[in-house]
C-alpha cells in the first residue's frame, strides 16, 4: 500500500471518529434540550444545543426568579382567601363550656387572650353524607366571612378560625389518654371569652326577683345598638334569642353566634325558609314568606319582653301550637300591667305582624334612650323583696 492510500485511509478514520464525537455531543445536547424544555426555558424550534455555549448560571438565576414570583403569588392568594386563619400552635384548649348539635365549645387561650373555641365536628358521626358535610363547611365559611369583618362593643369579638384542626389538641375526658387530636375535617372558630355567660342563664337566675328597670334598659340598649350596627352593615342575624346573647364581667351584652347570619339580599324574595328558633321567629319566616332585616326586629321585641319579665314566652304551648297561633291568631307574649307604657309600646311595635310597620333598630335605640328609669316601673316594686305579681299564674323557666 502506498503513502497516498494510507493518508486517505487515515482521513476516513479521522472523519468517522469526528462524526462519532459529534453524534455523541448532539445526543447529549438533545437530552439537555429535552430537560430544559420541561421547565419552559427552551422553545420547540431549538432542537440542538452546544453544551459549551449554554450559560447555566444565567438560566439558574432566571429560573429562581420565576419560581420566586410563582411562590409569592401563591402566598398572596392564600392570604387573601383566608386572612382570618389562626395559628393553631398558639391556641391552648383548657375545658368544656357547652355541647351543641354540631360540636363543642371550649374555654382556652390564644396568644395570651382568654377565648372561647367552637369546634365543629361535622361528618364524624358516620351518618352525615359528603354533600351534607360540604354544605355545613360552606355555611361555616359564610359565618366566618360575616363575623371577621365586624367591630362593635355590643358584638362578640371575632379572633380567628381554621378550616382544619389536625394540629388542635383537645384535653381528653379520660386523664390517662392525655390529649386527643381532632380529624382534619373539623373546623373551629375562636372568639373572645365572656365570663358572664348567656343572657338566658342570667335571666333564669333572676326569674324570681326580676330586674330593675335600669338594668332592663341597659341590657336592651346594648342589644339594640349591636343589632342596629349589624343592620347598618347589611347583616341579618336570623336567629336572635337570649341564648345567643353573651355578657362580659361588667354585664355588657354582646350579640353572638352568626351561624345562620347572612348578608341581606337586595330582593326579599331571595331570603325565604324557616330559619331561627320557634318563639322568636317572625310570622313571615314561620309562614315561609320572603323576609328581610325586620325579622330581627321582631325577634328583638320578644327578647325585650323576656328581659323585662325574666320569663320565657309561651311556656305552656307546644312548638306546633306556637307556630300556628303566631301566624294565624297574632299570638304574642302577655305584657305585665306594671310594665311602663313606653317600654310596652316598643315591644308591640317590634313584633307587629306587618314587617313594614316595625321600626328600624336605630329608631328603637332612640326610643329606649328616651325612657326615664328614675321613675321606676320595673318588675321590682320598692316595697317588695321579690318581683311583682301582676301575672295571673306563676311562670318561670
Amino acid at each position: 500500500m502506498d503513502l497516498k492510500s494510507n493518508e486517505e485511509e487515515g482521513a476516513v478514520l479521522s472523519d468517522k471518529k469526528s462524526s462519532t464525537h459529534e453524534g455523541d455531543a448532539v445526543a447529549e445536547n438533545g437530552e439537555l434540550s429535552s430537560k430544559l424544555k420541561d421547565v419552559g426555558s427552551i422553545s420547540n424550534k431549538d432542537m440542538f444545543l452546544r453544551a459549551d455555549k449554554i450559560d447555566f448560571k444565567s438560566w439558574d438565576i432566571q429560573l429562581e426568579k420565576h419560581l420566586s414570583r410563582v411562590w409569592s403569588r401563591d402566598r398572596e392568594t392564600q392570604l387573601k382567601k383566608e386572612d382570618w386563619e389562626i395559628d393553631l400552635a398558639k391556641l391552648d384548649i383548657r375545658s368544656v363550656i357547652a355541647h351543641g348539635t354540631y360540636g363543642t365549645v371550649y374555654r382556652g387561650a390564644y396568644d395570651g387572650q382568654d377565648v372561647a373555641v367552637k369546634v365543629l365536628d361535622w361528618g364524624e358521626d358516620g351518618i352525615s353524607t359528603a354533600a351534607e358535610t360540604a354544605a355545613l363547611r360552606s355555611s361555616f365559611r359564610q359565618e366566618v366571612a360575616v363575623w371577621h369583618k365586624l367591630d362593635h362593643p355590643n358584638v362578640t369579638k371575632f379572633i380567628g378560625a381554621s378550616m382544619g384542626t389536625s394540629n388542635l389538641k383537645i384535653p381528653s375526658s379520660t386523664p390517662s389518654n392525655g390529649q386527643n387530636s381532632l380529624p382534619s375535617r373539623d373546623c373551629c372558630v375562636v372568639v373572645e371569652y365572656l365570663p358572664g355567660g348567656t343572657l338566658k342563664k342570667y335571666l333564669i337566675r333572676n326569674c324570681r326577683k326580676k330586674l330593675s328597670l335600669g338594668v332592663v334598659i341597659q341590657l336592651a340598649l346594648d342589644f339594640s345598638r349591636g343589632l342596629s350596627y349589624l343592620h347598618a352593615q347589611k347583616i341579618v342575624h336570623r336567629d336572635l334569642k337570649t341564648e345567643n346573647m353573651l355578657l362580659d364581667i361588667n354585664r355588657t351584652l354582646k350579640i353572638a353566634d352568626f351561624g345562620v347570619a347572612r348578608v341581606e339580599a337586595q330582593n326579599p324574595k331571595d331570603m325565604t325558609g324557616e330559619t331561627g328558633t320557634l318563639g322568636y321567629m317572625a310570622p313571615e319566616v314561620l309562614d315561609g314568606k320572603p323576609y328581610n332585616r325586620k325579622c330581627d326586629v321582631y325577634s328583638f321585641g320578644i327578647c325585650l319582653w323576656e328581659i323585662y319579665c325574666c320569663d320565657m314566652p309561651y311556656p305552656d304551648l307546644s312548638f306546633a301550637e306556637v307556630s300556628s297561633a303566631v301566624v294565624r291568631q297574632n299570638l304574642r307574649p302577655e305584657i305585665p300591667r306594671c310594665c311602663p307604657s313606653s317600654l310596652a309600646s316598643i315591644m308591640r311595635k317590634c313584633w307587629d305582624a306587618k314587617p313594614e310597620r316595625r321600626p328600624e333598630m336605630d329608631e328603637v335605640v332612640r326610643l329606649l334612650e328616651a325612657i326615664d328609669t328614675n321613675k321606676g316601673g320595673g318588675m321590682i316594686p320598692e316595697d317588695q323583696a321579690h318581683g311583682c305579681f301582676c301575672f295571673n299564674v306563676a311562670r318561670g323557666p
